[in-house]
Protein backbone atom coordinates (compact mmCIF):
# COMPACT_ATOMS: atom_id res chain seq x y z
CA UNK A 1 0.00 0.00 0.00
CA UNK A 2 1.17 3.39 -0.84
CA UNK A 3 2.21 5.53 2.10
CA UNK A 4 -0.33 8.57 3.08
CA UNK A 5 0.84 9.86 5.86
CA UNK A 6 3.58 12.33 6.81
CA UNK A 7 4.64 12.70 3.41
CA UNK A 8 6.34 16.66 4.11
CA UNK A 9 7.19 15.65 7.61
CA UNK A 10 11.70 15.61 7.67
CA UNK A 11 11.51 14.26 10.87
CA UNK A 12 10.40 13.94 15.14
CA UNK A 13 11.67 14.81 17.87
CA UNK A 14 9.97 14.13 21.24
CA UNK A 15 8.96 16.86 23.71
CA UNK A 16 9.44 16.75 27.71
CA UNK A 17 5.49 17.02 28.86
CA UNK A 18 4.56 20.00 30.67
CA UNK A 19 4.41 17.95 34.13
CA UNK A 20 7.87 17.11 33.35
CA UNK A 21 9.42 20.37 32.15
CA UNK A 22 7.49 21.61 35.27
CA UNK A 23 9.25 19.87 37.85
CA UNK A 24 13.17 20.41 36.17
CA UNK A 25 11.70 24.36 36.51
CA UNK A 26 9.61 24.76 38.87
CA UNK A 27 8.45 27.93 40.34
CA UNK A 28 9.35 29.18 43.41
CA UNK A 29 7.28 30.45 46.31
CA UNK A 30 8.17 34.25 45.39
CA UNK A 31 6.92 33.85 41.56
CA UNK A 32 3.99 32.32 42.88
CA UNK A 33 2.96 35.16 45.15
CA UNK A 34 3.43 37.83 42.72
CA UNK A 35 1.40 35.88 39.72
CA UNK A 36 -1.49 35.74 42.11
CA UNK A 37 -1.35 38.78 44.00
CA UNK A 38 -0.98 40.11 39.97
CA UNK A 39 -3.58 38.26 38.52
CA UNK A 40 -5.80 39.55 41.01
CA UNK A 41 -5.08 42.59 40.73
CA UNK A 42 -5.37 43.12 36.51
CA UNK A 43 -8.79 41.17 36.83
CA UNK A 44 -9.65 44.25 39.21
CA UNK A 45 -8.68 46.58 36.52
CA UNK A 46 -10.33 45.02 33.79
CA UNK A 47 -13.75 45.23 35.17
CA UNK A 48 -13.14 48.43 36.86
CA UNK A 49 -12.82 47.96 40.56
CA UNK A 50 -9.66 48.85 40.48
CA UNK A 51 -9.18 52.51 39.46
CA UNK A 52 -5.25 52.60 38.08
CA UNK A 53 -4.31 51.93 34.55
CA UNK A 54 -2.76 48.83 33.34
CA UNK A 55 0.66 49.31 31.80
CA UNK A 56 2.02 46.45 29.74
CA UNK A 57 5.62 47.89 28.89
CA UNK A 58 8.48 46.12 27.58
CA UNK A 59 10.45 44.87 24.79
CA UNK A 60 8.60 43.67 21.45
CA UNK A 61 10.65 40.15 21.72
CA UNK A 62 12.28 38.30 23.89
CA UNK A 63 16.05 37.42 22.57
CA UNK A 64 18.35 37.97 25.35
CA UNK A 65 17.78 36.59 28.97
CA UNK A 66 20.60 38.50 30.89
CA UNK A 67 18.49 41.50 29.47
CA UNK A 68 15.72 40.70 30.14
CA UNK A 69 16.04 40.14 33.73
CA UNK A 70 17.98 43.90 33.89
CA UNK A 71 14.95 45.27 32.29
CA UNK A 72 12.49 43.27 35.18
CA UNK A 73 14.78 45.15 37.68
CA UNK A 74 14.64 48.46 36.68
CA UNK A 75 11.18 48.20 35.97
CA UNK A 76 10.37 46.48 39.84
CA UNK A 77 12.41 49.80 41.34
CA UNK A 78 9.93 52.18 39.14
CA UNK A 79 6.82 50.25 39.62
CA UNK A 80 7.35 50.83 43.22
CA UNK A 81 7.45 55.03 42.45
CA UNK A 82 3.94 54.75 40.14
CA UNK A 83 2.08 51.89 42.03
CA UNK A 84 -0.40 53.57 42.97
CA UNK A 85 -1.36 55.13 39.41
CA UNK A 86 -0.08 52.68 37.17
CA UNK A 87 -0.21 48.13 37.54
CA UNK A 88 3.12 47.73 35.99
CA UNK A 89 3.04 44.43 33.95
CA UNK A 90 6.38 42.97 32.02
CA UNK A 91 5.51 42.45 28.32
CA UNK A 92 7.16 39.00 28.09
CA UNK A 93 6.90 37.98 24.49
CA UNK A 94 8.56 34.37 23.23
CA UNK A 95 6.42 33.85 20.05
CA UNK A 96 6.41 36.24 17.04
CA UNK A 97 4.01 35.27 14.21
CA UNK A 98 5.44 36.42 10.95
CA UNK A 99 3.66 38.01 7.76
CA UNK A 100 6.00 35.63 5.92
CA UNK A 101 8.95 34.52 6.97
CA UNK A 102 11.04 35.61 9.50
CA UNK A 103 12.58 34.72 13.39
CA UNK A 104 9.54 33.12 15.62
CA UNK A 105 10.93 33.95 18.83
CA UNK A 106 12.87 32.28 21.48
CA UNK A 107 11.58 29.42 22.27
CA UNK A 108 11.09 28.40 18.65
CA UNK A 109 14.35 28.85 18.12
CA UNK A 110 16.19 30.16 21.13
CA UNK A 111 19.74 29.83 19.46
CA UNK A 112 18.81 32.37 16.53
CA UNK A 113 20.21 30.01 13.97
CA UNK A 114 17.43 27.75 12.52
CA UNK A 115 18.39 24.96 14.81
CA UNK A 116 14.79 25.39 16.25
CA UNK A 117 15.84 23.88 20.46
CA UNK A 118 12.07 24.30 21.02
CA UNK A 119 13.05 22.03 24.63
CA UNK A 120 15.59 24.74 25.25
CA UNK A 121 13.32 27.22 24.40
CA UNK A 122 10.53 26.18 26.80
CA UNK A 123 13.01 25.71 29.74
CA UNK A 124 14.91 29.30 29.07
CA UNK A 125 11.21 30.97 29.24
CA UNK A 126 9.97 29.18 32.35
CA UNK A 127 13.15 30.23 34.01
CA UNK A 128 13.05 33.83 32.67
CA UNK A 129 9.64 33.72 33.68
CA UNK A 130 10.19 32.72 37.04
CA UNK A 131 13.17 34.92 37.98
CA UNK A 132 11.47 38.04 36.39
CA UNK A 133 8.24 37.44 39.16
CA UNK A 134 10.65 36.63 41.51
CA UNK A 135 11.85 40.42 41.08
CA UNK A 136 8.06 40.86 41.67
CA UNK A 137 7.58 41.91 38.26
CA UNK A 138 4.26 40.00 36.89
CA UNK A 139 4.91 38.90 33.07
CA UNK A 140 2.24 39.35 29.78
CA UNK A 141 2.76 37.42 26.61
CA UNK A 142 0.92 37.12 23.23
CA UNK A 143 -0.43 33.19 23.42
CA UNK A 144 0.09 31.80 19.48
CA UNK A 145 1.03 28.19 19.62
CA UNK A 146 -2.24 26.65 21.47
CA UNK A 147 0.16 24.03 23.68
CA UNK A 148 2.80 26.46 24.65
CA UNK A 149 0.45 27.82 27.37
CA UNK A 150 0.64 24.19 29.21
CA UNK A 151 4.37 24.81 29.43
CA UNK A 152 4.45 28.84 30.69
CA UNK A 153 1.12 29.49 31.33
CA UNK A 154 0.92 29.22 35.09
CA UNK A 155 4.06 31.53 34.69
CA UNK A 156 2.14 34.56 33.68
CA UNK A 157 -0.11 37.14 34.68
CA UNK A 158 -1.93 38.87 31.68
CA UNK A 159 -1.99 37.33 27.99
CA UNK A 160 -2.84 38.83 23.95
CA UNK A 161 -4.31 37.20 20.79
CA UNK A 162 -2.71 39.29 18.36
CA UNK A 163 -4.43 40.58 15.52
CA UNK A 164 -3.18 38.00 12.96
CA UNK A 165 -4.78 35.33 15.22
CA UNK A 166 -7.77 36.47 17.03
CA UNK A 167 -10.11 35.68 14.17
CA UNK A 168 -8.84 32.07 14.74
CA UNK A 169 -11.50 29.66 15.97
CA UNK A 170 -8.51 27.77 17.86
CA UNK A 171 -7.29 30.89 19.88
CA UNK A 172 -10.64 31.96 20.93
CA UNK A 173 -11.21 28.01 22.52
CA UNK A 174 -7.61 28.24 23.66
CA UNK A 175 -8.43 31.62 25.59
CA UNK A 176 -11.11 30.27 27.22
CA UNK A 177 -9.73 28.13 29.41
CA UNK A 178 -6.63 30.29 30.08
CA UNK A 179 -6.06 31.48 33.37
CA UNK A 180 -5.76 34.91 33.58
CA UNK A 181 -7.18 37.80 31.55
CA UNK A 182 -7.11 37.88 27.55
CA UNK A 183 -6.54 41.36 25.21
CA UNK A 184 -7.94 40.71 21.60
CA UNK A 185 -6.78 42.71 19.10
CA UNK A 186 -8.11 44.60 16.20
CA UNK A 187 -7.02 43.00 13.16
CA UNK A 188 -4.29 44.55 10.99
CA UNK A 189 -7.03 45.96 8.58
CA UNK A 190 -8.77 47.84 11.80
CA UNK A 191 -11.39 45.82 12.37
CA UNK A 192 -12.93 45.63 15.31
CA UNK A 193 -15.86 43.79 15.16
CA UNK A 194 -13.85 40.42 14.46
CA UNK A 195 -11.81 41.42 18.34
CA UNK A 196 -15.27 41.93 19.61
CA UNK A 197 -16.62 38.34 17.88
CA UNK A 198 -13.79 37.10 19.75
CA UNK A 199 -13.92 38.20 23.13
CA UNK A 200 -17.91 36.87 22.94
CA UNK A 201 -16.68 33.09 21.52
CA UNK A 202 -14.00 33.16 24.22
CA UNK A 203 -16.50 34.02 27.03
CA UNK A 204 -18.06 30.26 26.44
CA UNK A 205 -17.28 26.90 27.24
CA UNK A 206 -15.32 24.89 24.64
CA UNK A 207 -14.03 21.58 23.98
CA UNK A 208 -11.24 21.22 21.83
CA UNK A 209 -8.20 18.58 21.37
CA UNK A 210 -5.01 19.45 23.34
CA UNK A 211 -2.47 17.79 25.69
CA UNK A 212 -2.51 17.56 29.53
CA UNK A 213 0.36 17.73 31.93
CA UNK A 214 1.71 14.70 31.00
CA UNK A 215 1.59 15.32 27.12
CA UNK A 216 -0.83 13.18 26.45
CA UNK A 217 -3.40 14.16 24.00
CA UNK A 218 -6.64 14.69 25.26
CA UNK A 219 -10.11 16.94 25.20
CA UNK A 220 -9.88 19.99 26.98
CA UNK A 221 -13.29 21.73 28.28
CA UNK A 222 -13.36 25.14 29.23
CA UNK A 223 -15.41 27.07 31.20
CA UNK A 224 -14.95 30.19 29.65
CA UNK A 225 -13.04 33.30 30.55
CA UNK A 226 -14.91 36.32 31.67
CA UNK A 227 -11.91 38.66 31.43
CA UNK A 228 -11.78 39.18 28.34
CA UNK A 229 -10.84 43.00 26.69
CA UNK A 230 -10.28 44.45 23.10
CA UNK A 231 -6.66 46.45 22.44
CA UNK A 232 -6.73 48.67 19.84
CA UNK A 233 -3.60 48.87 18.08
CA UNK A 234 -5.03 50.59 14.67
CA UNK A 235 -4.27 49.37 11.47
CA UNK A 236 -3.81 49.63 7.50
CA UNK A 237 -6.98 52.41 7.89
CA UNK A 238 -4.57 54.11 10.08
CA UNK A 239 -4.52 55.07 14.00
CA UNK A 240 -7.96 54.22 16.37
CA UNK A 241 -6.73 55.65 20.10
CA UNK A 242 -8.10 59.19 19.37
CA UNK A 243 -12.03 60.33 21.66
CA UNK A 244 -14.04 59.27 18.53
CA UNK A 245 -12.21 55.27 17.21
CA UNK A 246 -12.71 54.80 21.26
CA UNK A 247 -16.28 55.91 21.72
CA UNK A 248 -16.52 53.46 18.49
CA UNK A 249 -15.17 50.69 20.00
CA UNK A 250 -17.42 51.45 22.67
CA UNK A 251 -20.47 51.00 20.86
CA UNK A 252 -19.33 47.20 19.60
CA UNK A 253 -18.66 46.19 22.89
CA UNK A 254 -22.39 47.41 24.25
CA UNK A 255 -23.99 45.97 21.31
CA UNK A 256 -22.37 42.87 22.21
CA UNK A 257 -23.57 42.74 25.53
CA UNK A 258 -20.35 43.37 27.06
CA UNK A 259 -18.73 45.99 29.68
CA UNK A 260 -16.41 48.12 27.94
CA UNK A 261 -13.11 47.32 28.47
CA UNK A 262 -10.42 48.85 26.08
CA UNK A 263 -6.23 48.75 26.30
CA UNK A 264 -5.24 51.56 24.48
CA UNK A 265 -1.69 49.63 22.33
CA UNK A 266 0.46 52.96 22.13
CA UNK A 267 2.84 51.10 19.23
CA UNK A 268 1.96 49.08 15.87
CA UNK A 269 -0.59 50.61 13.96
CA UNK A 270 -1.26 53.84 16.30
CA UNK A 271 2.32 54.72 16.23
CA UNK A 272 2.84 54.10 12.80
CA UNK A 273 5.75 51.61 13.57
CA UNK A 274 7.90 54.94 15.05
CA UNK A 275 8.76 54.08 18.20
CA UNK A 276 9.07 57.98 19.22
CA UNK A 277 5.33 58.42 18.85
CA UNK A 278 4.73 56.16 21.32
CA UNK A 279 4.82 59.09 23.56
CA UNK A 280 2.52 60.99 22.02
CA UNK A 281 -0.68 58.25 21.63
CA UNK A 282 -0.19 58.14 25.77
CA UNK A 283 0.00 61.99 26.20
CA UNK A 284 -3.24 61.97 23.61
CA UNK A 285 -5.16 59.21 26.38
CA UNK A 286 -4.08 61.31 29.45
CA UNK A 287 -5.64 64.42 27.91
CA UNK A 288 -8.75 62.43 27.18
CA UNK A 289 -8.73 61.33 30.81
CA UNK A 290 -8.19 64.77 31.86
CA UNK A 291 -11.09 66.25 29.83
CA UNK A 292 -13.23 63.70 31.55
CA UNK A 293 -15.08 62.64 28.97
CA UNK A 294 -17.08 59.41 27.90
CA UNK A 295 -14.62 58.17 26.06
CA UNK A 296 -12.27 57.36 28.44
CA UNK A 297 -14.41 55.44 31.13
CA UNK A 298 -13.48 52.69 29.31
CA UNK A 299 -10.00 52.84 28.67
CA UNK A 300 -8.24 50.67 31.74
CA UNK A 301 -4.59 50.68 30.39
CA UNK A 302 -2.00 50.90 27.48
CA UNK A 303 0.49 49.42 26.22
CA UNK A 304 3.62 50.56 25.10
CA UNK A 305 7.17 48.49 23.46
CA UNK A 306 10.34 49.31 25.32
CA UNK A 307 14.00 47.97 25.60
CA UNK A 308 17.19 49.10 27.43
CA UNK A 309 18.24 51.02 24.16
CA UNK A 310 16.09 52.75 21.60
CA UNK A 311 15.20 51.35 18.27
CA UNK A 312 16.20 48.43 16.74
CA UNK A 313 19.05 45.76 15.22
CA UNK A 314 19.25 43.41 12.02
CA UNK A 315 19.65 39.49 12.03
CA UNK A 316 22.02 38.14 10.45
CA UNK A 317 25.36 36.83 10.81
CA UNK A 318 26.63 35.65 14.25
CA UNK A 319 23.80 36.18 16.79
CA UNK A 320 26.52 36.48 19.47
CA UNK A 321 27.33 39.45 17.67
CA UNK A 322 23.74 41.13 18.56
CA UNK A 323 23.28 43.79 21.47
CA UNK A 324 21.56 42.36 24.22
CA UNK A 325 19.09 45.20 24.85
CA UNK A 326 18.78 46.22 21.77
CA UNK A 327 15.22 44.71 19.64
CA UNK A 328 15.37 42.10 16.91
CA UNK A 329 12.18 43.35 16.17
CA UNK A 330 9.65 46.08 16.15
CA UNK A 331 11.79 49.44 16.44
CA UNK A 332 11.61 49.99 20.66
CA UNK A 333 11.69 52.98 22.66
CA UNK A 334 14.92 53.16 25.27
CA UNK A 335 14.98 52.87 29.06
CA UNK A 336 15.22 56.73 29.67
CA UNK A 337 12.28 57.28 27.48
CA UNK A 338 10.27 54.46 29.07
CA UNK A 339 10.90 55.99 33.11
CA UNK A 340 10.10 59.19 31.92
CA UNK A 341 7.30 58.19 30.31
CA UNK A 342 6.00 56.48 32.77
CA UNK A 343 6.68 58.77 35.79
CA UNK A 344 5.07 61.36 33.82
CA UNK A 345 1.92 59.22 33.55
CA UNK A 346 1.65 58.45 36.58
CA UNK A 347 1.84 62.53 38.24
CA UNK A 348 -0.95 63.47 35.49
CA UNK A 349 -3.24 60.58 36.89
CA UNK A 350 -2.52 62.12 40.47
CA UNK A 351 -3.50 65.71 39.26
CA UNK A 352 -6.66 64.52 38.12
Amino acid sequence: MQRTNNIRISGESPLISPADMARRVSMTEAANATIIKSRAAVQDIISRRDGRLLAIVGPCSIHNVEAAVEYARRLAALSAKVEDKLCLVMRVYFEKPRTALGWRGMIVDPAMDGSYDISRGLASARKLLIAINEAGVPAGSEVLDPIVPQYIGELISWASIGARTTESQTHREMASGLSVAVGFKNATDGDIQIAVNAIVSARQSHSFVGIDAGGSTCVLRTLGNPDGHLILRGGKSGPNYHAADIERAEGFLEKAGIKPAIIIDCSHGNSVRRPENQAQVLRSLLDQRSAAGKSVNSVVGFMIESNLEHGCQAMGGDPALLKPGLSVTDPCIGWEETEELLLETADRLRAM
